[in-house]
């Protein structure tokens, strides 16, 4: 059997820091709701006119350039996000030429802040199929582009930035993506969106005025099945392949809300020390929450070949799922 693993990561954040004591001065706000509600103490825009491609394709650069990959090496590029530089071509079409990716194909996928993970095993199936060799897997979201810097509880919470990894085939059987769950419930729609942008309600001056056009959140009701759900599918993960709470090297959950991520730590009844979080300095960036994550993990040495690692996220749709792989870098940040 082939299976996919994770030979390279890298991690694009825009210059423009956001901190809390800033939104203090925008909206009504303090940095000690912010840490005590969310766990955020800064976020990054990205600056008006750059784009998400300007992004992605610097964090596939980063993680090409960490391995000696050349461009023309990718077979294929998969790319999550919510927020493309424009409705079409493709995040993946436009980021392929940038980078010189000149023998890749490849394409957008959207699934909210699960995105990532979606895209993830996505790619791991090119790479079991034995179709490709070289699948670069992107994260990234302009978050900024859907905030209403007049709603609290929405404009703090999302950031800008982008990650990504790059899938081979695993030169050891034992190591690589070896297990994944993936699930939606479309009656959620409702509590998560952006409500007009789309072929159903296309912009006009009415939704432009009704504001539309920003992120809507229903935010208790989100957090009570992002807690469920994700903690739900990491431990049922945990249970099919039979990992206990003192075997796992790390977790890491999609960064949306420290509490989410603590109660989602506290259910799978591991210790603190093995939960990857980033949230205080990058706030939600959605599809690029996961792959900053691994980008940090692997530069901080939190993992080496062999780890086991457990992902989770959850985000709009609602669309949820886990992914469980033996890490195949070593902890020198090389294969």
């Amino acid at each position: 059997m082939i299976r996919a693993a994770i030979t390279s990561v890298g991690k694009f954040v825009p210059q423009r820091a956001i901190t809390n004591q800033d939104m203090e001065k925008i909206i009504d706000t303090t940095d000690e709701w912010i840490v005590q509600r969310t766990g955020i103490r800064t976020r990054h825009f990205l600056d008006p006119g750059l784009g998400n491609s300007y992004m992605a394709s610097r964090a596939a650069m980063e993680c090409l350039n960490r391995v000696g990959t050349a461009p023309s090496e990718v077979d294929t590029i998969i790319v999550g996000t919510i927020s493309s530089d424009k409705p079409f071509p493709s995040t993946a079409c436009i980021t392929q030429s940038i980078i010189g990716a000149d023998n890749a194909w490849g394409f957008d996928l959207a699934a909210g802040c699960s995105g990532f993970l979606f895209a993830l095993t996505t790619g791991a199936q090119f790479i079991e199929s034995g179709h490709s060799k070289k699948v670069l897997v992107i994260g990234s979201d302009v978050n900024s582009m859907y905030l209403n810097s007049e709603e609290r509880n929405t404009y703090v919470i999302f950031g800008d930035g982008a990650g990504a990894v790059l899938l081979e085939p695993s030169e050891d059987p034992e190591l690589g993506i070896i297990d994944f769950m993936s699930q939606i419930d479309g009656e959620g729609g409702p509590y998560l969106q952006v409500k007009a942008g789309g072929s159903k309600r296309p912009a006009t001056l009415e939704t432009v005025k009704n504001k539309e056009h920003f992120v809507y959140q229903d935010g208790k009701t989100v957090f009570k099945h992002a807690v469920k759900n994700m903690a739900d599918v990491a431990v049922t993960m945990m249970e099919r392949n039979n990992i206990g709470s003192e075997d796992l090297d790390l977790f890491v959950p999609h960064q949306a809300n420290i509490r989410i991520i603590e109660a989602c730590a506290k259910r799978m009844k591991i210790d603190p020390d093995k939960v990857m979080i980033t949230i205080d300095k990058y706030a939600n960036t959605t599809c690029g929450s996961i792959p900053l994550c691994l980008c940090d993990a692997v530069e901080q040495g939190r993992v080496g070949k062999g780890a086991k690692v457990i992902i989770a996220s959850f985000g709009a749709g609602f669309a949820w799922g886990s992914v469980y792989m033996r890490w195949t870098m070593n902890s020198n940040r090389s294969k």
